[in-house]
Formats: C-alpha cells, sequence, structure tokens
C-alpha cells in the first residue's frame, strides 16, 4: 500500500466541489485515513512550496492557497500516487482531460482545485507537513475483499 497527500485548495472548497471530489477518490476505492479543513498561513505555503519560493511567480501562489480554507487528506492504496495524479489531471485545467478532476471542473492553471504529491518522496515529506502520526485513522475497510484481490 502507498499513501499520498491530496489538497483540496480554496478555490474547490469556494466552489462546494470537496464533497464530488473526496467522493471520487472513495469510489475508486482508495482508503481516506486522515482529513482536516484548515486555513494554510504564509509560513505552512513556504514550507510547503519551498521549491517555488524564490520564483517570481511564487507571491500570487502564496495569495492564493492562503486566501480560503483547504481541505487536506491522505489517501493509501496500491500506487496510490500515480492513480490520484492520473485522477486529478494535467496541471493546466484546460490541457487536463475529460474524466479527470481538473478536466471536469477547471478552467485555470493556478485555481487548479486539488495538489496531488508527485512521487513518494514528496508524498513522505508533504504528509509530514500537514499531518501528526496521531491524526492517522488507518483501518482496513469492510469492502477491502471486494475491491483487490488477496495478493494484490
Amino acid at each position: 500500500m502507498e499513501r499520498t497527500l491530496i489538497l483540496l485548495k480554496p478555490d474547490c472548497v469556494q466552489r462546494r466541489l470537496a464533497g464530488r471530489v473526496i467522493a471520487r477518490f472513495e469510489e475508486k476505492g482508495l482508503n481516506l485515513i486522515a482529513m482536516k479543513m484548515m486555513r494554510v498561513t504564509p509560513e505552512l505555503a513556504k514550507r510547503h512550496y519551498a521549491e517555488h519560493v524564490a520564483k517570481g511567480w511564487y507571491p500570487s501562489l502564496e495569495a492564493f492557497i492562503t486566501a480560503g480554507p483547504i481541505v487536506a487528506l491522505i489517501v493509501e492504496g496500491p500506487e496510490a500516487i500515480r492513480v490520484v495524479r492520473e485522477m486529478v489531471g494535467a496541471t493546466n485545467s484546460r490541457n487536463a482531460a475529460q474524466g479527470t478532476i481538473r478536466g471536469d471542473h477547471g478552467m485555470s492553471r493556478q485555481m487548479n482545485l486539488v495538489h496531488a504529491s508527485d512521487g513518494p518522496e514528496a508524498a513522505q515529506r508533504e504528509m509530514q507537513i500537514f499531518f501528526h502520526p496521531e491524526e492517522l485513522c488507518e483501518f482496513t475497510p469492510t469492502l477491502q475483499p471486494w475491491l483487490l484481490a488477496e495478493d494484490e
């Protein structure tokens, strides 16, 4: 099992799409093990987007991510990072395929509804930024035998 961080960004929350987006991950069969609604502070934004802080466009990114509440999630499942990234779609929502979250609900490059970790190292780092270990609620869904074969 692999874990990844998902952030439902302020535009997703403001547009009242959070429930629909979470449902898509659950319907796929990913196991939701942590979730909270929160505000991203400028300091938290700098930690999360550390590789972008020196870029000229960073101030607008920080202004956007701190503009309203977000919903932070950790999901787990086989190849969860790849599966979530494919479900989310291309970063620029105008280029995202229909059937993806961004392709179905977005039109913006920056206001693209969802952040999803892009690899195992990023997922590990980002999960630690947004969640303390005691906030994770690990469990085996009773539906597990109907979602995956025993050897998956």
